[in-house]
């Protein structure tokens, strides 16, 4: 089976460039499951309910989330009755959402689970504890097991990555909004990709205007962080081949469609 991902879709920009390349995505890797990360998918902070559905509409079999799940406030009013949305799981106990759930697509079932860091992160729950519990309940259910890894350092995210090698299917990385070049398959058949990269402005920085990054940097004043409107823009994203029955990854290619790498269809 196949499994695409989508990175990090940061506000208006990044939610046009999914309108209007996952119909292309789709037609070109036929994939069976399409899990997109949309923690920054309003305004750069957080996630409605109607960009919820508007990424269910256009075909995504699941959303995560990350560090920013908290920002838009709205999410209190309906995350306990978004079935395909996905929050950290090593939040705190009682903490409202799932941080797995199971998604059915073309005969398959794909446990997705999401978990955040925590070296230069805010304090949560051990994720690979959480990890640990998290796949033994998955397992029993279904081979194929994806996990989103909301992470900053580098390290904890390969820690990660050799740490589920031969348990998941895939590790991929987010929230660093840098799409890396390190995709491979572990020696015990799981993909890994340090960071799948952003969806969003592409002369931005990490989707923010760079006007305003450059002078908090310059100052190191208070800034105000706005996603710009208007721009070029760019897609990130892996496709990931997965055996149907181990669970095991046989490929990970990155995708990145921005206006130096154009989308090819053939």
């Amino acid at each position: 089976m196949k499994l695409l991902f989508i990175g990090d879709v940061v506000g208006s920009p990044g939610r046009d460039m999914v309108s209007e390349y996952l119909p292309k995505l789709k037609d070109k890797y036929r994939p069976d499951v399409i899990i997109i990360n949309g923690e920054n998918a309003a305004g750069g902070r957080g996630i409605t309910e109607k960009i919820y559905r508007g990424f269910l509409n256009l075909g995504a079999h699941a959303i995560t989330l990350g560090n920013h799940t908290w920002d838009n406030k709205e999410i209190f009013q309906f995350i306990d009755d978004a079935k395909q949305l996905v929050r950290p799981a090593n939040f705190p106990n009682g903490t409202p959402g799932k941080g797995m759930i199971f998604v059915k697509a073309n005969g398959f079932e794909v446990a997705v689970i999401s978990l955040q860091g925590r070296t230069f992160m805010p304090a949560l729950d051990d994720p690979f504890q959480a990890a640990n519990s998290l796949i033994k309940k998955a397992r029993e259910r279904t081979p194929i097991v994806f996990v989103d890894f909301h992470a900053e350092a580098t390290s904890e995210k390969q820690a990660m990555g050799w740490y589920l090698d031969g348990k998941v299917s895939a590790v991929i990385g987010t929230h660093t909004h840098i799409q890396t070049a390190d995709n491979r398959i572990l020696p015990n058949g799981t993909a890994y990709l340090t960071d799948v990269g952003m969806t969003g402005p592409y002369d931005a920085i990490l989707g923010m205007d760079r006007d305003a990054v450059v002078k908090k940097f310059l100052t190191g004043l208070p800034v105000r962080f706005d996603v710009p409107k208007n721009g070029r823009k760019l897609l990130s994203a892996c496709i990931i081949d997965i055996h149907d029955k181990t669970g095991m990854a046989k490929k990970i290619d990155r995708i990145l469609v921005n206006e130096d790498s154009p989308f090819l269809s053939e």
